[in-house]
């Protein structure tokens, strides 16, 4: 029984488009919204009508969902969209996160959700002003090199200057690279698990969408008291503090002191050169300025200057600017051995160019450096020396993974996972479900969160942070860490449905919730949400296994199993018996 009683009417908004047909229309769908809040709860259930189960994930039937919650616009921090999707690398359910001004955009727009279909027989980008929605020619836009020019171009051609937003992909996109991702806004994305590749079969170069429009607020003294308490904790927080001073990368300098930082391809988990990588060293000599995402109080986005002087000109020059983060610092820093802060900006740089998701191109790279230096691949399939540390080896070869000019890198465009069954160097091949690891060998809770979580994601539930919490505790057994995993991904849904970004997760607590929405018109009590959070998560496994997800068949890579982490060594046995046991059940939770 929905408790939920919609204060903003356009939230429940879903506006279909059909790329195909060049045809829009617009549906009220309280039925879902009441039941499902928004975000990924609403997002799941629209993929779960549209989608065929047998869809090729780079065919007309594949379906991408947006979606938007009611935080949105309305408290702080609540600045991501969700996208859902069929993924090209996995094969299974994609999800995806996106800040900048995505969310306030669509929200703005009238909309609450939008759910994309079909495949354009020419290359357009799609244009959405309120009510109205054009499809117009890119023709003039595909092939270009840079997903920065693309945005130039949209910026001049398009209203909405500082409402809109602008999410385009690069080459990586239209080349059909598997882990290719949809920049937003310049600086976020829209990475991990091919949404990039998703739109380029779709011959979707880009999306702008803007509008003007206000929220109404039922109760505005109650919601002005919850939000001011909302900000005052932001503001206050030490852990938001550390991400506006030094943003995600403060975690190098942690991970590498506690021994879990992944380091070329973790074969070892300490890198000698993390302090010139770190967030304070990065913060200290590149950072040009600090970026927040639309409604929030942290500015979390790091952006680094790169000066370049004109030859023969001494006294000219050009300065480029590129965001950086934890994720992208240890996949194209320690995991390839880059210790020169300038080189690894730069790496990032074409990354961004190219349209390329950052985590995925850095540990395919890894995984190819090592199988290279072990001889399983030669220069004839490399076409360059990759060894450890050369950054303008690794920028060739980012190009090479785009152009794919061979066979090598057109099955190094299908991610680590294909890559190694072909060439061989599985047990050193690090993917979670096909899925390139993330940033972290903590103990068995971090690979344990990637391979049950339902987009692989370090994220998903957090196994990384459990780990640490209990260094003074022990582990548990293998059935209480899933049954912890478990719980905590199920209050993501809640969270990642409102949709409130991840890193105030230690804010948006349960009763914080409660009255934020019973604030905003929503009749819910905490055990209410909590419900919610569980019904959403069994839906989302719902889908996974009828797209062909078994927990049963997960590989567990055998490099994780023998480097140590801070808890030591991780236990096959351990690893196992934990996967069987979330295997039974998840099986008798979809049964309840």
């Amino acid at each position: 029984m929905s408790n939920m009683k919609l204060f903003d009417p356009y939230l429940s908004r879903v506006l279909y488009i059909d790329l195909t047909r060049k045809r829009y229309w617009v549906e009220n769908r309280e039925d879902i919204f009441e039941e499902y809040m928004g975000g990924v709860g609403v997002a799941t259930k629209l993929l779960q009508e549209e989608l065929p189960r047998n869809a090729d994930t780079l065919g007309a039937e594949n379906v991408i969902v947006f979606a938007v919650g009611p935080f949105n616009g309305v408290y702080p921090i609540a600045s991501k969209t969700v996208a859902m999707f069929k993924s090209p690398l996995t094969g299974n359910l994609g999800e995806s996160h996106a800040g900048g001004r995505s969310s306030i955009a669509i929200r703005m727009a009238g909309y609450g959700a939008i759910v994309i279909k079909g495949a354009s027989d020419i290359p357009i980008y799609l244009a959405i002003h309120g009510e109205k929605v054009h499809f117009k020619d890119a023709r003039a836009l595909w092939g270009v090199r840079s997903t920065y020019t693309i945005g130039r171009v949209l910026r001049e051609r398009e209203p909405g200057s500082g409402y809109r937003t602008i999410m385009r992909i690069g080459r990586a996109g239209e080349e059909l690279v598997r882990f290719a991702s949809v920049v937003v806004d310049s600086y976020r994305h829209f990475g991990r698990l091919g949404l990039g590749a998703v739109m380029g079969s779709k011959k979707l170069k880009a999306i702008v969408i803007s509008g003007k429009r206000t929220i109404p607020i039922p109760n505005k003294p109650k919601y002005r008291e919850i939000y001011n308490k909302i900000y005052k904790a932001a503001i206050e927080s030490p852990a938001m503090k550390k991400y506006h001073d030094y943003g995600t990368p403060v975690n190098v300098l942690q991970l590498n002191a506690l021994g879990a930082l992944p380091t070329k391809n973790l074969m070892t988990t300490k890198f000698e050169g993390a302090e010139e990588i770190s967030g304070e060293k990065l913060a200290e000599t590149k950072l040009a300025r600090r970026v927040a995402c639309a409604h929030c109080v942290v500015a979390c986005i790091h952006i680094a200057a790169i000066r370049e002087e004109y030859p023969h000109e001494k006294f000219f020059y050009t300065v480029r600017y590129v965001s950086y983060d934890y994720e992208p610092i240890y996949a194209n820093g320690s995991m390839l051995g880059i210790s020169d802060s300038e080189g690894l900006i730069r790496v990032l740089e074409e990354i961004e160019v190219q349209g390329l998701d950052a985590m995925s191109t850095g540990v395919v790279l890894a995984w190819a450096t090592e199988a290279y230096m072990r001889g399983l691949i030669s220069k004839e399939d490399t076409l360059l020396d990759l060894k450890w540390g050369d950054w303008k080896n690794y920028i060739q070869a980012i190009r090479y993974i785009v152009k794919q000019p061979n066979e090598f890198y057109k099955t190094l465009a299908l991610g680590v996972e294909e890559a190694a069954k072909k060439y061989g160097g599985l047990e050193f091949a690090l993917s979670f479900g096909r899925n390139e690891m993330p940033g972290y060998h903590t103990g068995p809770g971090c690979h344990l969160g990637w391979l049950i979580g339902a987009r692989h994601s370090h994220l998903d539930n957090a196994g990384y942070s459990l780990d640490q919490k209990l260094l003074s505790k022990g582990l548990p057994t293998p059935e209480e860490y899933i049954d912890s995993l478990m719980k905590e991904e199920a209050w993501r849904q809640v969270l990642t449905s409102l949709v409130i970004c991840l890193f105030a997760r230690g804010i948006y607590k349960p009763d914080i919730v409660a009255e934020a929405l019973n604030a905003t018109g929503y009749e819910y009590k905490v055990d209410d949400i909590l419900n919610i959070g569980w019904k959403i998560y069994k839906n989302k496994y719902k889908l996974k296994l009828e797209l062909g997800f078994d927990p049963l068949k997960l590989r567990i890579p055998r490099r994780v199993l023998e480097v140590p982490t801070p808890h030591g060594g991780i236990s096959e046995e351990y690893m196992k018996r934990a996967i069987t046991y979330f295997s039974q059940k998840i099986k008798k939770f979809l049964e309840s």
